[in-house]
């Protein structure tokens, strides 16, 4: 870690989201600094990835984003570790004195209500504390936030998410869930339908409902509005989930681009459609129902 960041106040977390408790633990971190720099140690992959490889997890943001969101949050750095045997094995000791005290020179430590770290979890705050007071750092401990439906949490977000009940899930985050990915080229049936699309292929783990959303589209440092359909297709093939973005007003040839995809409202669950009249019908009810929820003046 450079010199100039010894002795940073650092917040430590998985941060999935950057959700309105992640931002809750940083501004903690920011407030404690006093002229200290601020730095974020975080993880990557997913440590419940490392461990349980086998199940899919519905990451909600990927490193990158991940990385941009906290970078948004007025941070000096972020130390990102790779968690991989190595650190999986890493005593809670060896945590401390090897990362947090001869790494970073941490002066001051910030975590959230269910912090664990070291082999097996076998640390905890309370062992935080212990070590801080004998090697020479201070710990704060962040409070979990609360909404209307209980504890802002990664899970929770994804439950809300599953639900297509983004204003819950957005209202948690602080900020509209978005996906990042590149353009890659269809079917071609939008341009005959009237309502070209970017199609995108999501990651597989991703969990939010098919259906179709009223969606912002962050393009070359605009945002343009937008409606997108997520789902199989059952009115053409039932096939792989896709992202399917039509943008209003737009053209422009957007293949091999990459789009940032921000979720702003649920409009409808997938459906069948008997015919392709009945299926454009319904897409330009749900074009206006979008236009409505993106711009209600």
């Amino acid at each position: 870690m450079p010199g100039s960041l010894r002795g940073a106040v650092v917040a430590i977390g998985n941060f999935d989201g950057v959700h309105r408790g992640h931002k809750h633990v940083v501004a903690a971190a920011r407030a404690a600094a006093g002229g200290r720099p601020v730095v974020v140690m975080t993880f990557e992959p997913h440590p419940r990835v490392y461990f349980q490889p086998e199940v899919p997890l519905f990451r909600l943001s990927d490193a990158a984003a991940k990385a941009r969101l906290l970078a948004g949050l007025g941070i000096d750095a972020l130390a990102v570790l790779p968690f991989d045997r190595s650190l999986a094995e890493t005593s809670a000791d060896a945590f401390e004195t090897d990362l947090l005290v001869d790494w970073l020179g941490a002066a001051e430590v910030i975590v959230g209500r269910d912090f664990h770290y070291g082999a097996r979890r076998g640390g905890h705050v309370e062992t935080l504390r212990q070590a801080g007071r004998a090697k020479g750092f201070g710990v704060v401990q962040v409070e979990a936030l609360d909404s209307a439906r209980g504890t802002i949490s990664s899970s929770a977000i994804r439950e809300a998410l599953a639900a297509g009940d983004l204003d819950e899930a957005n209202g948690q985050l602080g900020h509209a869930w978005f996906i990042s990915a590149t353009v890659i080229h269809g079917e071609k049936r939008g341009r005959t339908l009237g309502y070209p699309t970017a199609n995108l292929r999501l990651d597989p783990a991703c969990g939010l409902r098919h259906g179709i959303y009223a969606v912002k589209v962050g393009l070359a440092g605009r945002w343009l509005d937008g409606v997108a359909s997520f789902g199989r297709r059952p009115t053409f093939d039932n096939g792989a989930p896709l992202l399917e973005v039509h943008v209003f007003d737009l053209n422009e040839n957007l293949y091999d681009r990459t789009l940032d995809i921000a979720f702003a409202g649920y409009l409808r669950g997938e459906a069948k459609f008997d015919s392709l009249e009945a299926l454009v019908a319904q897409m330009d009810q749900d074009s206006r129902d979008a236009r409505m929820i993106l711009d209600p003046g």
